[in-house]
């Protein structure tokens, strides 16, 4: 089936009379359950939650592997590296990518004694690293650089040295590139973005080729509480039914804007896998099946930058990507990067690309000149 219909019909219980198509959430702290707790289906509302059960049903569907939610991103990758590390291993992260994952990696469990290595994720680099690791972590395309490397290579390297694979898939999703059919043994997202794409929750998720990692991070999820909510679960379910939609006129969005950008002299540094001549574009393109919704751009300095942000009508300044509404932000302002201080990341909405064009050219003229 087309990924519009998967998506669409992900997770859907059987045709009922007089039933909904999609059951709205459960919220139970406890069940009714007399006698052998091992008799009932659910029992304690941290151990399992039937809309819980429904949503991994509809993304392991898409992912090709069994998946677990948790309470956010962040919860999905402490959730790995609490399952797949011990002190004295080896964890090999991009030094490029998401900023909290090497926060996590770097402090935390390398104070539990996991050695971290990092390098850069375009050119594979991270392959001089591989032998002795216990997990290789890929990001691809990264955030906020949006490099790329060859997931397919890279997983064959470190299976080739017995090292354990996870796949950051944020920014791509599951429609734009598929982990685990890469070889990826993890492939892990913050559902909170494109995903769910409505701006409107925090959740996350990750999914495994082997079962047993999928019984070690519910059991992981149980004994730590990193539970998500049975409202934000049913909302991210009913939002995944419109990701097709949403993500095809975001991509359609995100590349009309990078190719405008390209040609102005007033931007430097357009950086979008869509475009032809993009750096990451012919890895990008073997692999992934939509390029994102995220571009990102460089302006003079961080007063033109600011002052182009405060000068859009249509493009709200706010962190985070991937959800309906254009967003912008001079992601220097975080830190923890290394990117210039007039560094955007735009993430494309579905908004009218000709009014988006718009407001940018407006937004550029007027930081150019005041």
């Amino acid at each position: 089936m087309g990924s519009g219909t998967r998506v669409t019909r992900a997770g859907l219980p059987p045709s009922a009379q007089g039933t909904p198509f999609l059951p709205g959430p459960t919220f139970a702290g406890t069940y009714h359950a007399a006698g052998d707790p091992a008799s009932s289906l659910f029992t304690y509302g941290r151990f399992h939650n039937p809309t819980w059960t429904q949503y991994e049903q509809a993304l392991s569907e898409l992912e090709g592997g069994p998946t677990v939610v948790f309470a956010s991103g962040m919860a999905s990758v402490a959730a790995i590296f609490g399952v797949a590390l011990r002190s004295g291993d080896v964890l090999v992260l991009p030094s490029d990518s998401y900023y909290t994952t090497r926060l996590l990696a770097g402090g935390y469990f390398a104070e539990m004694g996991v050695q971290v290595k990092m390098a850069p994720t375009a050119g594979n680099a991270q392959r001089q690293h591989v032998t002795g690791a216990k997990l290789l972590w890929l990001e691809s395309p990264s955030n906020p650089g949006l490099d790329v490397c060859d997931i397919t290579e890279l997983v064959a390297v470190a299976h080739g040295a017995g090292v354990l694979v996870a796949v950051d898939n944020t920014t791509p999703t599951i429609l734009g590139q598929c982990p685990l059919a890469l070889g990826a043994d993890f492939s892990v997202a913050s559902d909170t973005k494109a995903l769910t794409g409505h701006s409107d929750l925090i959740l996350g998720h990750v999914a495994v080729r082997d079962s047993i990692w999928a019984d070690r991070l519910r059991t992981w999820r149980t004994q730590m509480g990193a539970v998500p909510g049975p409202m934000e679960v049913w909302l991210a379910h009913r939002s995944l039914a419109t990701l097709d939609v949403r993500l095809e006129r975001q991509c359609h969005n995100a590349l009309q804007i990078a190719q405008f950008l390209r040609d102005r002299p007033d931007v430097q540094g357009v950086r979008y896998p869509g475009l032809s001549n993009d750096p990451a574009h012919v890895a990008a393109a073997r692999q992934m099946q939509r390029f994102g919704p995220v571009v990102s751009f460089v302006l003079a300095d961080r007063r033109r930058a600011e002052r182009f942000l405060a000068t859009c009508r249509l493009i709200c300044e706010a962190t985070s990507f991937g959800g309906l509404h254009t967003t912008a932000e001079r992601r220097a302002r975080w830190g923890g990067d290394a990117i210039p201080e007039g560094f955007i990341r735009l993430s494309a909405g579905c908004e009218d690309a000709e009014d988006l064009l718009a407001d940018i050219t407006q937004a550029l003229e007027r930081a150019g000149t005041e």
